[in-house]
């Protein structure tokens, strides 16, 4: 029907070999193929570039900057920062692991909205350094933010506070026949990955492990969720 859209997902080489695709006929209906769909409020595209959803969030954010900055003189420090992780930092991290292994282009758009927004809660120069006005929020980076978020999933996978489509994904790397969950190791398999970066390598399935197996031993082995909050943020503060 009207509301149907169509979306292929793929490398520019694999597009190549599907070659051009005017229209796809699903029952009745004849669908053509979109170049951007928004699905649970994420926009993609068809390389998975995530471009048009950082564009979208940035230019929605700066929307919400423009204002609050208009009215900025009149609020307290406190009550600034409530109004920018209202508006803005809820839209920059909403599904930020998505963003997973994007170039870093891509993601200093959306730094740039953070720094902007660091320097209004603090009512700090436009051109200042930025990087102490972020650590005194206690506001990791973006792209910290953005692996924050899959340790976070992968815990909560680990520990049975996700959904099985998740926990599905991982699965513990057996040190030996007599591995138990209170192996000091705590580590998870990697997927076996080509030479070549993939789309795959993006994935949960694949940033999960990777980002997990990094973090030191203490952390991994940490059982309550917010106190591997705490852990994994202090540990990204220190890299």
């Amino acid at each position: 029907g009207d509301k149907t859209e169509c979306l292929l997902i793929g490398t520019r080489q694999q597009l190549q070999k599907v070659g051009n695709i005017s229209m796809l006929s699903v029952g009745d209906s004849q669908i053509a193929p979109s170049c951007e769909v928004r699905n649970l409020g994420t926009w993609f595209d068809s390389k998975m570039s995530m471009l048009c959803h950082i564009n979208r969030t940035c230019s929605s954010a700066f929307y919400y900057l423009y204002n609050i900055r208009r009215i900025r003189k009149y609020l307290s420090c406190p009550i600034t920062e409530s109004l920018v992780h209202a508006f803005i930092t809820s839209r920059v991290d909403y599904c930020n692991s998505l963003l997973y292994g994007l170039p870093n282009s891509h993601i200093r758009k959306l730094q740039r909205i953070q720094n902007a927004a660091a320097r209004l809660v603090k009512g700090a120069p436009r051109f200042c350094h930025v990087t102490p006005l972020l650590f005194h929020l206690h506001w990791l980076p973006i792209s910290y933010r953005i692996k924050f978020k899959i340790l976070l999933l992968t815990f909560k996978c680990l520990y049975g506070l996700a959904p099985n489509y998740l926990i599905d994904l991982i699965s513990i790397k057996k040190q030996s026949r007599y591995s138990l969950w209170s192996n000091d190791s705590l580590l998870l398999e990697l997927p076996s990955t080509k030479t070549r970066p993939t789309l795959g390598d993006r994935a949960f399935q694949s940033a999960a492990p990777y980002l997990w197996n990094a973090l030191r031993s203490t952390i991994r082995n940490i059982k309550t969720l917010d106190t591997f909050k705490t852990a994994v943020k202090t540990h990204l503060f220190l890299i």
